[in-house]
């Protein structure tokens, strides 16, 4: 029985349609991006959309606590006066200056490419657009929580390093023992109060499904309807609760991440030829192929810290090695003070 002409991925994707798509899908569908940890940045953005591999993210630091100044009533007098003998010296007082702090982002360029043959039941959809770059949305997705895990695993490696570990409470000892080293109220205010008197900043968190167990048998999670009212948030505190599994762990020892509001700072951009659909006539001894590219490029920026590494051409992998996001030479914290990074760590071990 005859059938209709097979649909292609160039019959249904158009580049400058598809890329900004697929990058809407990607940001609805992050609970980073969605919680508030990642804010997303226009001027980021803007620098994206330029040359370089690095570029500066300036700010201001906060004024100084110096001792302030006692007001008087001596007059003041020029130097003319005083020479003529009219009068003494009284020299203005010396204003102080206001610094700022040169953090540093970098680029990271990243593609993939699939083929139809990979996509082919897909392309059986009623709407094979949809069907495509929902696809493509949900893996770029998982990569930019991957690339954002990897940045804060490489921001703890310096705090360890050159900061006394001050974003870092460490329970988890060398083996389980039960209401010591698992997850607790205790332990998480220990970490959070590593912020100080700046601790409340703190307002999302991110959990291991297993640590996520272990709060919910100790009745610690609350849940307070969306402003729809139709969703449950889990909250622990007054924090938000993510459950993701993307969060650090090994054997038993799992990280619990604790954010400010946009600790994370998030650009995106495209490359000139974000997408585009290559037809292979050999492939298939033969018979033929379609082959989908897409590109994308990021910043993904943890507030008050520089990338100090020399980036590749394309950016930096994720890995934890010379001047990849995850390792501990690629990031430096240029803010002066602890409390204004929102940002902490709490290291546990469960049963």
């Amino acid at each position: 029985m005859a059938t209709g002409p097979t649909t292609q991925i160039a019959d249904v994707v158009v580049p400058e349609v598809f890329t900004p798509y697929v990058q809407q899908l990607t940001e609805e569908k992050s609970r980073i991006i969605a919680s508030g940890i990642a804010a997303r940045n226009g001027m980021m953005d803007e620098h994206l959309a330029g040359g370089g591999l690095t570029f500066n993210v300036p700010s201001f630091k906060d004024l100084d606590n110096d001792d302030d100044r006692v007001a008087n009533d001596t007059s003041h007098f020029s130097m003319e006066a005083a020479v003529a003998g009219s009068g003494t010296i009284a020299l203005d007082p010396v204003p102080a200056k206001i610094e700022s702090a040169t953090e540093v982002a970098v680029r990271l360029s990243r593609n993939k490419s699939w083929s139809s043959m990979d996509l082919t039941a897909d392309l059986a959809g009623e709407d094979p657009l949809n069907a495509i770059a929902s696809r493509v949305a949900a893996y770029w997705d998982r990569r930019l929580q991957t690339a954002m895990v990897a940045t804060v695993n490489g921001v703890i490696a310096d705090n360890v390093a050159n900061f006394s570990g001050d974003y870092v409470n460490d329970i988890s000892g060398a083996s389980f023992v039960d209401g010591v080293t698992n997850f607790s109220a205790e332990a998480f205010i220990d970490a959070a109060v590593t912020m100080g008197d700046s601790m409340e900043n703190l307002t999302a968190m991110i959990v291991h499904s297993v640590v996520y167990a272990r709060m919910q048998k100790n009745n610690l999670i609350d849940f307070i309807p969306d402003s729809n009212g139709v969703v449950n948030i889990p909250t622990f505190l007054g924090r938000q609760v993510i459950v993701d599994d993307g969060v650090p762990s090994t054997g038993n020892v799992y990280d619990t991440w604790l954010f400010g509001s946009g600790a994370i700072q998030l650009g995106v951009s495209s490359p000139k030829t974000p997408t585009a659909v290559e037809r292979k006539e050999g492939a298939g001894n033969g018979s033929g192929q379609e082959v989908l590219y897409n590109r994308l490029e990021w910043a993904i920026h943890p507030v008050g810290h520089a990338y100090t590494g020399t980036s590749p051409n394309g950016g930096p992998s994720n890995a934890a090695t010379t001047n990849n996001l995850a390792d501990a030479g690629s990031w430096n914290r240029v803010y002066g003070e602890r409390k204004q990074v929102p940002f902490a760590r709490l290291v546990t071990r469960e049963a």
